[in-house]
C-alpha cells in the first residue's frame, strides 16, 4: 500500500467535493461535472490501491 498514492487520492475526493459544492453555489454545471469526475478519479486511485494491497497479500501467503 502507498500511503502517499492513497493521501492523493483523499486529496482529489477533498478537491472535488469542494469544487461540486462551490459549482452548486454558483450554478455553475462545469464546475459542478468537473468535481464530481474528481470524485470518481479518487475512487478509482482507492480502488487500485485496494488492488496492490490484495495482490500483496495473496503473494505474501504463498
Amino acid at each position: 500500500m502507498s500511503l502517499e498514492e492513497r493521501a492523493k487520492a483523499v486529496a482529489k475526493n477533498i478537491e472535488g467535493k469542494v469544487q461540486e459544492v462551490m459549482g452548486d453555489i454558483t450554478g455553475n454545471q462545469k464546475d459542478k461535472i468537473e468535481g464530481q469526475i474528481k470524485q470518481e478519479e479518487a475512487a478509482v486511485r482507492h480502488a487500485k490501491e485496494d488492488l496492490k494491497d490484495l495482490a500483496k497479500d495473496i503473494v505474501d501467503r504463498a
